[in-house]
């Protein structure tokens, strides 16, 4: 079903409501939330939060393979639907991953799969669409707002039949680890090539179209969408703390040192390839950055908007004073954080044939930090 959706090529097509279709029934919805996750940014730990974050899109998506799947990031977890098919495995996937990133990373994390019907049931509706920036790697895009009811009910905030009915038992994990072939995070922070970076998230019934073209305006990118990606700022670079968190993911039951020697050869080489743009095989890595580059995420789902974006310095406070207008008439709520650069999480299938996406989050918290803010003025507005 997904597969067959017409693609939306653009950021800006992500708003035309003709590309989204009803979800089937009988497809399951799932959302996943890192339990803690603001805490943890502010100790320091973005990449690992945004890294657990991505991990169930990897489980499901190995699960689910070759069928393909409709999935969203969010920085601190994720969206996807799941054809009924996969449903007894993917429920797997994601026990074994919420058991495997509490152990392996200390970051519990909160997941919930529960039917389509069901949220139908309450009087939500999910409509999906499919963000295809190249061919063959898609994400979801979502409308109806039944995505953002399950998320409520997972985190324990909406309607608590909902919340019991999505509920992933413990027993369900077999103690196997989950399959996270791919995911890795072996890309240097993204520094901003025209100013500042913004990780900026929006929620309201609003012509989201209306407000896209308006922060296109404001940040001098009417031209090229709202983008942070360019293979002028891409750089391969690698941590030991990010080798060590790929070499948990990969190294199944076996013990973690040679897994951590292997990432770590596996990077160097990589860093070296890069650095001197070596083609190897069919393998050409300026053609790789020019991918990366484009297939990266943009996050569309209900009443929320949420972009990471370079923007020119004199740019910020005129975009501010736009959502603060707004936010001022009760039109939307807002959060926002501004740094230097942006962060990103890969998952890499096979690169070779162009098949791999890129998550995005902003630096010094990124989403986070501008959920942070969000709630912050829910709670102030009631």
């Amino acid at each position: 079903m997904f597969q067959s959706l017409p693609p939306m090529r653009t950021m800006a097509s992500v708003f035309d409501g003709a590309y989204y279709r009803p979800a089937p029934s009988d497809w399951l919805a799932v959302s996943t939330d890192v339990r803690g996750s603001t805490a943890a940014v502010e100790r320091g730990q973005l990449k690992a939060v945004n890294f657990v974050g991505a991990s169930a899109i990897a489980a499901l998506k190995n699960q689910c393979a070759p069928d393909e799947i409709a999935f969203q990031f969010g920085g601190d977890g994720a969206m996807a639907l799941i054809p009924p098919q996969h449903a007894e495995g993917a429920r797997r996937a994601l026990a074994r991953t919420r058991a495997f990133t509490a152990r392996e990373y200390g970051l519990p994390l909160r997941v919930g799969m529960v039917p389509v019907a069901e949220i139908e049931r309450r009087g939500g509706r999910i409509l999906v669409g499919r963000y295809e920036p190249s061919p063959g790697n898609a994400f979801g895009m979502f409308e109806g707002g039944g995505m953002d009811m399950l998320e409520q009910a997972v985190k324990g905030r909406g309607d608590a039949e909902l919340t019991a009915l999505s509920e992933i038992p413990e027993a369900a994990d077999d103690g196997e680890p989950p399959d996270l072939s791919g995911l890795s995070c072996r890309v240097a922070p993204l520094r901003s090539r025209r100013g500042r970076v913004i990780a900026l998230l929006v929620q309201g019934g609003i012509d989201h179209g209306e407000l896209y073209g308006d922060l296109c305006r404001l940040a001098d990118s009417v031209e090229t969408g709202l983008r942070v990606a360019h293979p002028a700022n891409i750089r391969h670079g690698w941590t030991m703390a990010g080798a060590a968190m790929e070499a948990k993911a990969r190294k199944g039951r076996g013990p973690l040192a040679p897994w951590m020697i292997r990432v770590m050869v596996e990077c160097v080489a990589a860093k070296l390839l890069f650095r001197f743009m070596l083609p190897v095989g069919r393998f050409d890595p300026r053609r790789y950055f020019r991918e990366l580059a484009t297939n990266t995420d943009f996050v569309r789902h209900d009443d929320t908007v949420a972009v990471v974006f370079d923007c020119p310095a004199d740019g910020i406070a005129a975009i501010q004073a736009y959502l603060d207008q707004r936010e001022g008439r009760g039109e939307l709520r807002y959060g926002i954080q501004v740094s230097d650069e942006a962060v990103m999480t890969c998952l890499v299938a096979d690169p070779l044939a162009n098949r791999h996406v890129h998550f995005l989050d902003g630096g010094s918290g990124g989403y986070t930090m501008a959920a942070k803010r969000l709630k912050a003025m829910a709670a102030v507005t009631g």
